[in-house]
């Protein structure tokens, strides 16, 4: 399911996009919610309450706040939603930049333009979602790239995700439900049942302890050490390592 957020002042504007929409997903047969909103601080408000959104059309002139100190703050909160400003002037588009906006579109917007951006922007969404891992962290919604996680470790029901470069994320969750999800990628694997590794940062096993890149000392249970060496060696192999 995609959620989709619409933010503009012009009633006109929002109903416009609305059908065009309806049209949209009724052509492509895609499940595809839209929220409406008339103002850039009930839109930042809902993101605040931890609501995501996989797509923004943001409108750069709105009264109170305009579309791009909008877009900074929700950017704060969610790094990862695809934002597309609606203008009917170009004087803003290098400021679009800096809050990593996937497109500027000028108005008005006909039916073809909108299919061929929601065509290429669902096509974003959906290849970056196979490779990637959607988190709640204290921060606000954060999608990951499993490639970029080193270790996971559960202490008093908080998750801290160690990324490679240096960064920690902590979330609220189940790391037997993180597991799930990172099993799927085939590069990790459960030493202990509060941690989770990334094989790929392995840099030596011992019967004591695993210890990674960043050389944080993982330790090993009396009598696995067999099963997560074998695991290692067999995927150093199949990887080729």
């Amino acid at each position: 399911m995609i959620r989709i957020a619409f933010c503009d002042d012009d009633p006109t504007v929002l109903s416009d996009l609305h059908e065009l929409l309806t049209l949209y997903r009724a052509k492509k047969e895609e499940e595809i919610t839209d929220d409406i909103f008339h103002s850039p601080l009930d839109l930042i408000a809902e993101i605040e309450r931890g609501v995501r959104y996989d797509i923004l059309f943001l409108d750069v002139l709105m009264p109170g706040e305009s579309g791009i100190d909008a877009a900074t703050e929700i950017r704060s909160y969610d790094k990862n939603t695809k934002i597309i400003f609606l203008t009917s002037s170009q004087e803003y588009a290098v400021q679009s930049y800096a809050v990593n906006a996937f497109y500027y579109q000028m108005k008005p917007i006909c039916a073809e333009s909108f299919s061929r951006l929601m065509d290429s922007v669902l096509a974003l969404c959906e290849k970056e979602k196979e490779r990637s891992l959607i988190l709640h962290c204290k921060t606000g919604i954060t999608q990951i790239k499993p490639t970029e996680l080193e270790y996971c470790e559960v202490i008093h029901r908080t998750l801290f995700i160690h990324m490679t470069s240096g960064k920690v994320l902590e979330s609220i969750g189940s790391l037997d439900e993180l597991s799930k999800q990172l099993m799927t990628f085939g590069n990790f694997i459960r030493p202990h049942r509060s941690y989770l590794v990334n094989l790929d940062y392995i840099q030596n096993l011992s019967y004591r302890a695993i210890t990674m890149s960043c050389l944080t000392e993982i330790p090993i249970p009396r009598g696995k050490y067999n099963e997560i060496k074998n695991a290692f060696l067999e995927y150093a192999f199949l990887s080729g390592r």
